[in-house]
């Protein structure tokens, strides 16, 4: 599951950035460790869990590829790699070493908050898919849809008369919590492109699950627009039957 104020670990040599960095993590709701070194990186990761970490590859002693090849060795914890070599080669090479992502120096902070949230989210993603693969039913914010009664019910068990166009879209969007999908991405999902269809059908399919899921279908927070993207279905989704909660939303992005 996403994580409310994760632990990130900073392991960056030059006090400057180091500084900035954990300063602007930890005013967007995160608890930051900051390092400077890999001996001082395998000291915080032995003394407290790290949810994500932010690893400089130019540091003094062991480089940080080294320290990403290790760590990915042992644990899966999502990794950021800087650099301030922008070239493809050792991007790709830090990709390779097991890094999630990879961002060149200089930079913005707000950049690095936003490829932490990504992560984050695909991350989430993955973890959802894994727990409802194989699923006959999924739950989300007390709400079930029967995968294979093809049935929708409310938080009170009563059944939601849906279509079958509707029930599928719902379904797509279950099964992608976390995810901006985009309308070309959603109509490939469901309906293909052997029928005729056109973007505008989902945001029709959209606005009438709305009605049936949402709140306040004026103001959804169930499922978002996302501008010039598409749909952002933001509850977290489980495999009914599950003993964690069903009703858990996905954490917001920090910075939010």
């Amino acid at each position: 599951m996403a994580i409310l104020n994760p632990n990130i670990l900073v392991v960056e040599d030059d006090r400057e950035t180091r500084t900035l960095v954990a300063k602007y993590l930890r005013n967007n709701a995160c608890n930051v460790t900051a390092v400077s070194d890999g001996r001082e990186m395998s000291r915080a990761l032995a003394d407290h869990r790290v949810d994500r970490i932010i690893l400089d590859v130019m540091l003094p002693g062991e480089d940080g590829l080294s320290l990403c090849r290790k760590v990915r060795s042992e644990a899966q914890t999502p990794i950021i790699m800087l650099t301030a070599r922008g070239e493809d080669v050792d991007r790709i090479v830090g990709l390779e070493m097991g890094a999630d992502d990879y961002l060149p120096k200089p930079f913005n902070p707000r950049e690095l908050l936003a490829r932490i949230n990504a992560v984050l989210r695909r991350q989430a993603a993955a973890q959802t898919a894994s727990s409802i693969e194989g699923a006959s039913a999924l739950v989300f914010e007390g709400w079930r849809i029967d995968l294979r009664l093809r049935e929708l019910r409310n938080p009170e068990g009563a059944r939601v008369a849906v279509t079958s166009a509707e029930f599928d879209l719902l379904r797509t969007f279950c099964e992608r919590p976390g995810r901006v999908l985009s309308r070309d991405s959603l109509l490939d999902l469901t309906q293909g492109r052997n029928t005729g269809s056109f973007e505008r059908s989902i945001d029709v399919l959209v606005s009438r699950i709305r009605r049936k899921i949402e709140p306040n279908p004026a103001d959804p927070t169930i499922i978002k627009t996302v501008r010039s993207g598409g749909y952002l279905f933001t509850p977290r989704t489980e495999a009914a039957g599950t003993e964690a909660a069903s009703n858990e939303a996905i954490a917001a992005p920090l910075g939010s």
